[in-house]
């Protein structure tokens, strides 16, 4: 029985440490996120949901830079459809000391992304521009190299045709693996 105890201590203990090694230099984020899954039963059935995958890599301890995909559309019986997408890098500044925070397993981070950004709906005003977005979300680790996410962010539309902008605030929920590089080859600190 105290093996047992002794065992789930270690583990849990090497998976506090990994956490900072999951953000440090050289390491990169690969995942993506989820919002506004929309499935209507009505007769006029709808379907409408927003998936952004992004990628990043660690520059610094705590300071990612990456690129990211944005892709938003509704469907309707009867309509046509509407779409929002948009293309970009992104930066993400992680923060916290994983004594202090909330949950040991987690970390708090700031996103904010730059891109070619466009708001088509099927009724009403489009626009097609220059894309702004940021927010603050946390991660939980369920492992050493795989984190979920919750994300809050202010995105906004700045440009052309008929609406000169268009911005909302989206609330995603988030899918990410991190990869480390073995730390005795690349660590040049």
């Amino acid at each position: 029985m105290i093996i047992k105890y002794i065992g789930a201590i270690l583990i849990s203990a090497c998976s506090v440490g990994c956490l900072q090694a999951q953000i440090q230099r050289g390491s990169v984020l690969m995942g993506g996120e989820i919002s506004d899954l929309n499935w209507s039963l009505s007769d006029k059935g709808s379907f409408s949901g927003r998936l952004s995958p992004k990628a990043a890599f660690f520059i610094k301890d705590n300071i990612a830079v990456g690129s990211y995909i944005s892709f938003h559309a509704t469907v309707s019986e009867g309509t046509s459809p509407s779409t929002t997408y948009g293309v970009g890098i992104l930066g993400r500044y992680y923060w916290g000391d994983r004594n202090s925070n909330l949950f040991r397993k987690s970390k708090f981070f700031a996103e904010g992304t730059v891109g070619i950004e466009g708001n088509n709906p099927a009724e009403g005003d489009n626009t097609n521009g220059l894309g702004l977005s940021a927010g603050p979300g946390i991660a939980y680790f369920i492992s050493p190299a795989i984190g979920l996410e919750a994300l809050a962010k202010y995105k906004g539309i700045a440009g052309f045709w008929s609406a000169p902008l268009s911005h909302n605030i989206v609330i995603s929920f988030g899918f990410q693996i991190y990869l480390t590089r073995s730390s005795d080859k690349y660590d040049n600190r």
